[in-house]
C-alpha cells in the first residue's frame, strides 16, 4: 500500500478511514506501508499510522513502514514507527481440562502467597514481643478511631433495622398465637448469637478492609512498601500488625452496640404493633437471654476481625502494576471477607451446636 502526498492534522479523520477501509478483511501475512510519495505530514498522522500497524499486528499482518522519506524519518523514529510491531498469536482456547489445570494451578499459586504471607506476620508479632518498637503502634489508636468510632453511625443504623425488620416479620406469627411478648426472646437471641456479629463484621469488611487494602495497595504500586525496606522498617510489622490489632480491639465493641441496638429496634415494634409494654419488653428480653448468647457473638468477633485484617493486608501486598491492580484487589478483598465472614461464621454455629452450646 503507498501514501503520497501531504497529509495535515485536519486530515487525520479522513486518513484514519482510508486506512480502515483498506486493511478491512485483512488476513495473516505481510502488508508494505510505501510512504515514499509523501511530501509532508503531520504527528497526529504518524501516530494514527503507527496505531494501524499496531491493529494489523494484533491480527496477525505482519505490517511494515518502508520507504520512509528523509525529511520525515526523525519525525517516524520520534513516534516508534520504524520499529517492528510484535506479532501476537491468538492464545489457543483451553479446553475443559486445561481449564481446570490452569484454575488449579491459580489456587495453588494464591496459597502459597498467603501461606508466606501468614508465616512473615506470625514472625511480625514474634519480633512485636521481643522488640515493641519494630511495629507502628502509634497508629493504633487512630486505626481504632477510623475503624471503630466513625462506624458508629452506620453500625447502628443497619442493627436497628435489622432488629426492626425482625420484630415485624415475627409479628404476624407471634400474634396468632397469642404469644406477642416472645418478640423479646426471637429478637434478642437473633440478634446476639448471629445477626450483630456477622452485619457488623460484614459492614467493616466493606469500610475498613477495602479501606486497608487500598491503602496498601497504592503504596506497593508507587514504591513506598520498597521505601520501607530501604530505611530499615519491615513492611509487615509496620503496615499490618497496627491494623490486626486495631480490627481486634473493635470488632468487639462494635458488636456489643450491635447487640444493644438491634434489641432496641425490636422494642420498638413491640410497643407499636405488638401492644406489649417496654418494661414486658425488657423483662422478657433478661428472662430469655444469657450470658452466652452474647459471648457467641463476641467470640465470633475476634477471628472476624482477624480474617477482614488478614485478607485486606495480604490482597494490598498482593498488588502490583498500577491504578488498575489497586481497584483489582480492593474488590476481591470485599468479595473474599464476605465468604470467609459466611464460612467461619457458619463453621462456629456448627461448633456450638455440636458442644451443646
Amino acid at each position: 500500500m503507498r501514501l503520497s502526498g501531504t497529509f495535515r492534522t485536519t486530515d487525520a479523520a479522513r486518513a484514519w478511514d482510508e486506512l480502515h477501509a483498506a486493511f478491512a478483511g485483512a488476513g495473516p501475512g505481510e502488508l508494505a506501508l510505501d510512504l515514499s510519495g509523501v511530501e509532508r505530514i503531520d504527528g497526529g498522522v504518524i501516530a494514527l499510522i503507527v496505531a494501524a500497524r499496531d491493529e494489523l499486528a494484533a491480527l496477525g499482518v505482519n505490517a511494515r513502514i518502508v520507504s520512509t522519506p528523509e525529511h520525515v524519518r526523525p519525525l517516524f523514529e520520534l513516534y516508534g514507527g520504524l520499529e517492528e510491531a510484535s506479532v501476537r498469536a491468538p492464545r489457543p482456547a483451553l479446553g475443559p481440562i486445561e481449564a481446570i489445570g490452569d484454575v488449579a494451578v491459580r489456587w495453588a499459586a494464591a496459597t502459597r502467597v498467603a501461606v508466606i504471607f501468614l508465616a512473615e506476620v506470625a514472625s511480625a508479632f514474634v519480633s512485636l514481643l521481643r522488640r515493641p518498637r519494630s511495629a507502628h503502634l502509634k497508629e493504633v489508636p487512630w486505626l481504632v478511631q477510623r475503624a471503630g468510632f466513625d462506624a458508629l453511625p452506620i453500625v447502628s443504623l443497619i442493627s436497628f433495622l435489622v432488629g426492626f425488620v425482625m420484630g415485624y416479620q415475627s409479628a404476624r406469627q407471634l400474634e396468632r398465637f397469642g404469644a406477642n411478648v416472645y418478640v423479646a426472646d426471637l429478637v434478642g437471641i437473633s440478634i446476639t448469637r448471629e445477626l450483630a456479629p456477622l452485619m457488623t463484621a460484614i459492614i467493616v469488611a466493606g469500610r475498613s478492609g477495602a479501606a486497608f487494602a487500598a491503602e496498601i495497595s497504592t503504596m506497593k504500586v508507587s514504591d513506598e512498601v520498597d521505601a520501607l525496606r530501604v530505611m530499615g522498617l519491615r513492611p509487615i510489622a509496620w503496615l499490618v500488625v497496627p491494623r490486626l490489632l486495631a480490627l481486634v480491639l473493635v470488632l468487639p465493641i462494635l458488636v456489643l452496640v450491635s447487640d444493644v441496638i438491634g434489641i432496641a429496634g425490636g422494642l420498638v415494634v413491640a410497643v407499636m404493633s405488638l401492644d406489649v409494654s417496654a418494661s414486658a419488653y425488657l423483662l422478657e428480653t433478661r428472662r430469655g437471654l444469657v450470658p452466652w448468647d452474647v459471648g457467641q457473638g463476641l467470640v465470633k468477633s475476634v477471628p472476624f476481625g482477624l480474617a477482614i485484617a488478614l485478607i485486606a493486608c495480604q490482597q494490598g501486598f498482593a498488588a502490583s502494576g498500577g491504578a488498575e491492580s489497586v481497584g483489582r484487589r480492593t474488590t476481591t478483598t470485599v468479595v473474599t471477607c464476605l465468604f470467609a465472614l459466611v464460612l467461619l461464621d457458619a463453621a462456629f454455629t456448627f461448633t456450638f451446636r455440636m458442644l451443646g452450646l
